[in-house]
């Protein structure tokens, strides 16, 4: 009896733990933009690629700050080829036993040096992974857009070709009454079929950008059940400000930083290869034990290299080299930095006026006219040709509607991204 109950309660623990985690789970047919943003953190390859260089760095700096370990030797010699060496044991026999110990000391700063480069290079990757995350979530946003985009087209067609059925069929009835053309059914027929093309097309649209999302997030074999549930950022309820704030965002931003650290570590390994000529000393110490006349001595050395062929001047060269082009690298990610704000700038500000005209003018003179046009046709005062060119004009401003709300999302995510930095992605 207590066996089974014992039994119980671990199954009821495991099913506890197993709903546990699926409520931690997002559901992929419903999910928020926070939803995505937490399994793009978790799964996404590159942002888990930057974390590794950021790991090897940090054994990076271990390894630099390590003294050279000391060399132990242990030198025989002496050995008589066709006498023998006397003696019983091993200790009393006539050979000559050397036991040495030989340290590398290291000058001019070399040990310093290596730390202070190997730390900028570690503040440099850390730069680079939050730099590859304000990356990467624009790259998140513009395809999270792309699928909230395609879902509502795909949506709205499909509400069109249903409604261009209803018509067909409406259609057909009064050609069988004799109050309409076969011609002007016919005309109805094509719109029919190609509502059916552009919906078919938008499916498609639709299922590329679930798979772009999937990457992202780490779900491509979940891929087709992804759906997105965000509704469009509201260009009213929050004013975005675009006041020249360009010097504190550069200040601040992760990748100029990145190339600031990169700039000390190359300024530290030039100091670092100028030290190379500073000669480093190798001390030893040694006992000697030969039985022969009962001595067992001990001795002392150093040794230091004579710069006669080569003085460093390569490396010294190489590091000179490294240390420009890290300067040129820093000024030409500060010009990056300059153009991808102005850009974003003039983006956010025309998509906000597109979408301002749509809402406020284009979108409510469509409909009337579109309205005005189904009143007319069915009190026989239009003909089919006019009332297919007022739906076909109020069905593409319709979807250049939508187009320019992602449009103006994606334009607000860039802006966002452009001008952030280091204090906002953490």
């Amino acid at each position: 009896m207590n066996r089974q109950v014992i039994s119980i309660m671990l199954i009821a623990y495991c099913l506890t733990s197993i709903y546990a985690m699926a409520e931690d789970i997002p559901a992929l047919n419903h999910l928020s933009f926070n939803q995505v943003e937490e399994l793009f953190i978790t799964n996404n390859r590159e942002l888990l690629a930057a974390k590794r260089f950021v790991e090897g760095s940090e054994a990076d700096t271990i390894i630099a700050g390590q003294k050279p370990n000391p060399n132990l030797s242990l030198n025989t010699t002496n050995f008589k080829l066709n006498q023998s060496n006397g003696g019983s044991s091993l200790a009393d026999k006539t050979i000559d036993t050397i036991v040495r110990v030989d340290q590398l000391v290291e000058r001019g700063n070399k040990r310093e040096l290596r730390v202070a480069a190997a730390e900028d290079a570690l503040q440099a990757s850390k730069f680079d992974l939050k730099d590859t995350y304000r990356q990467q979530k624009l790259v998140l946003q513009k395809a999270y857009y792309d699928l909230l985009l395609n879902q509502e087209k795909e949506r709205y067609l499909d509400n069109n070709q249903a409604l261009y059925q209803k018509t067909l069929a409406a259609a057909e009835l009064r050609l069988a009454a004799g109050d309409i053309s076969a011609t002007d059914v016919a005309r109805i027929r094509v719109d029919a079929l190609r509502a059916k093309n552009d919906l078919r097309q938008a499916q498609s649209e639709r299922e590329k950008s679930q798979s772009d999302l999937a990457y992202l997030i780490g779900k491509e074999k979940q891929a087709r059940e992804i759906v997105v549930s965000d509704t469009w950022p509201d260009v009213t309820s929050n004013p975005i400000s675009l006041d020249d704030t360009q010097t504190a965002t550069l200040e601040k931003r992760p990748d100029i930083l990145a190339a600031e650290a990169r700039k000390r570590t190359a300024e530290e390994n030039r100091r670092l290869a100028e030290a190379f000529k500073t000669r480093d000393v190798t001390v030893g110490m040694q006992y000697e034990h030969y039985p022969n006349d009962s001595r067992n001595t001990i001795g002392a050395g150093i040794s230091i290299p004579l710069f006669t062929n080569y003085q460093y001047q390569g490396e010294i060269a190489k590091a000179e080299v490294f240390y420009t082009a890290a300067m040129e690298a820093q000024e030409q990610a500060r010009a990056s930095a300059v153009g991808e704000i102005e850009r974003a700038k003039s983006d956010l500000r025309s998509a906000i006026e597109k979408l301002q005209r749509f809402d406020q003018q284009m979108l409510q003179e469509a409909r009337k006219a579109a309205d005005a046009a189904e009143f007319a046709y069915q009190h026989g005062a239009m003909g089919v040709t006019d009332l297919l060119d007022a739906r076909r004009i109020l069905k593409t401003l319709e979807l250049e509607a939508v187009t320019v709300r992602a449009d103006y999302a994606k334009s607000l995510a860039s802006w966002q991204a452009a001008t952030t930095n280091t204090e906002e992605n953490q």
